[in-house]
């Protein structure tokens, strides 16, 4: 009868301590889903997504094939080390941002003018680095938010003389694709301004008054100022 109760004990010892690794397991599994990011070894449409805009941006040379291999690895490190991200490979939330693949909102921003924000960043920052893009939207965003401008995209935009590409050539060129990715980004919060509310060529202008005014960041040829 011992020997019996004995070996109950031991089976519900072993299958309590079973039932609870297993508990511990789903737990971990669960969190692990929950906070799965694209990184090596990863796959799927997240992926391809990824791969997809690294490739317009130039970063990535391979196949869109869905599979993060090293090739994609060394892509998105790049991107994170040029805009001064952690470079560690791992395409997390904030990579995601700046890649424009995140799921924020527009801020509560009509189409139109998400639009018109990727209009005049194609228009005024074509050639220059996706950084820079995403910089000149958050200029046109801090102008919306500052009370010496309009408070809104459009007419922010189109106040007289504030913007030289409305009344250029650029203006009717196709809208870039990075330029919409650019404008969401801003959209999303991404400011490399450093909350700049003008910017300036100093190839490209001569106005002295601009010249004035207190750099606070230099992204390709532009010069960002408050």
């Amino acid at each position: 009868m011992k020997k019996i109760i004995k070996i109950s004990l031991i089976l519900i010892l072993v299958f309590g301590i079973g039932f609870a690794g297993l508990g511990a397991y789903q737990t971990v599994f669960r969190e692990e889903s929950v906070y799965a990011l694209s990184k090596l070894g990863s796959t799927g449409s997240e992926v391809k997504k990824i791969q997809r805009v690294l490739k317009d941006l130039g970063y990535y040379k391979a196949d869109i094939d869905g599979i993060y291999g090293s090739k994609t690895k060394k892509a998105v490190t790049s991107f994170q080390r040029d805009c001064a991200l952690t470079a560690d490979g791992i395409c997390g939330p904030k990579t995601l941002l700046y890649l424009g693949l995140s799921d924020g909102s527009s801020g509560g921003y009509s189409s139109q003018d998400v639009n018109l924000l990727a209009k005049v960043i194609s228009a005024e920052a074509r050639g220059e680095s996706y950084e820079g893009q995403v910089a000149v939207g958050a200029v046109v965003l801090n102008r919306v938010a500052h009370p010496s401008f309009p408070d809104t995209i459009s007419g922010v935009v189109y106040q007289n003389g504030a913007f030289s590409c409305v009344n250029d050539s650029n203006w009717y060129q196709p809208v870039a694709e990075s330029a919409k990715r650019a404008a969401q980004d801003a959209l999303n919060g991404w400011d490399p301004s450093g909350g700049a509310v003008y910017y300036y060529n100093p190839e490209k202008t001569n106005d002295k008054w601009i010249r004035t005014r207190t750099v606070v960041k230099v992204i390709g040829h532009h010069y960002f100022c408050v």
